[in-house]
């Protein structure tokens, strides 16, 4: 399955060519990419999942920029981001790239609307009204906007930095186990959203998850095993990919034997 590419109509939203990335060096290096080749569609949500130290998280770091690759491409916009120096690869997140983490990372002294405008307050630049009205009436927070994180449930918390995620309009958003930290219902409401996000608003998710439930919600499920792609599944559903992940753990403790 390694290198397989979709064939859709959607236009490439970033892609990943021959991508290797080893820490460390000889007998001691960890190889956490082995020539990755993946093509990811903008306006579809696409779950990464595999065991811990799979290279996943790894991916999606290399992908943002936040981490650099020992050798190979990655096409974001139209350029090879890991040829970017750090200023230019700071502009590309800020403008072009949302993040949501397992930890809300919200500022406890300022209310929902404060939190999900600070990317552009950041920025200093002037929010798009109409698109943050229709960002908090499509997350359900239109009643929640006064309150500050401490007041809100952990769903609540979590639709705010997915606002905040999405208030500068960025071309690509980078979920990383976003629903960790939430009980079931919390994280079906929030996955719930960022699916909605996608259908409705045209964004564009690649979520790293362990959750089998979780990546039943998006469009396009990868599964990675010893930094390389081993499945790679249309449409998924939970008990397909939680079988996929117990056959990549099997495998795994075998070989360790």
């Amino acid at each position: 399955m390694e290198g397989m590419v979709t064939t859709a109509a959607n236009p490439t939203a970033i892609e990943a060519i021959d991508l290797i990335k080893d820490y460390g060096q000889g007998d001691t290096a960890v190889h956490a990419l082995r020539g990755v080749n993946v093509r990811f569609e903008q306006g579809k949500f696409t779950a990464i999942m595999g065991p811990s130290g799979s290279g996943k998280s790894t991916l999606m770091h290399t992908l943002a920029g936040l981490d650099s690759a020992t050798s190979g491409r990655i096409i974001f916009d139209g350029a090879d981001i890991t040829k970017m120096n750090d200023n230019q690869l700071t502009l590309l997140r800020r403008h072009k790239i949302g993040f949501i983490f397992q930890s809300f990372n919200l500022l406890p002294m300022f209310s929902a609307e404060q939190n999900i405008l600070m990317p552009l307050t950041l920025a200093g630049e002037k929010p798009d009204r109409r698109w943050f009205r229709q960002l908090v009436e499509t997350l359900g927070l239109k009643d929640r906007l006064n309150h500050r994180p401490n007041e809100l449930s952990g769903g609540q918390q979590q639709r705010v930095a997915i606002a905040r995620a999405l208030i500068a309009k960025p071309s690509l958003v980078f979920a990383d186990e976003p629903t960790g930290n939430l009980d079931s219902v919390s994280s079906a409401e929030v996955l719930s959203f960022l699916k909605r996000s996608v259908k409705e608003l045209g964004q564009t998710i690649i979520m790293v998850t362990h959750d089998a439930v979780a990546a039943s919600y998006a469009d396009r499920a990868i599964v990675f095993a010893d930094g390389r792609i081993v499945a790679d599944v249309p449409h998924p559903n939970a008990e397909q990919m939680n079988e996929l992940l117990m056959a990549e753990r099997e495998r795994a403790t075998r070989a360790a034997i």
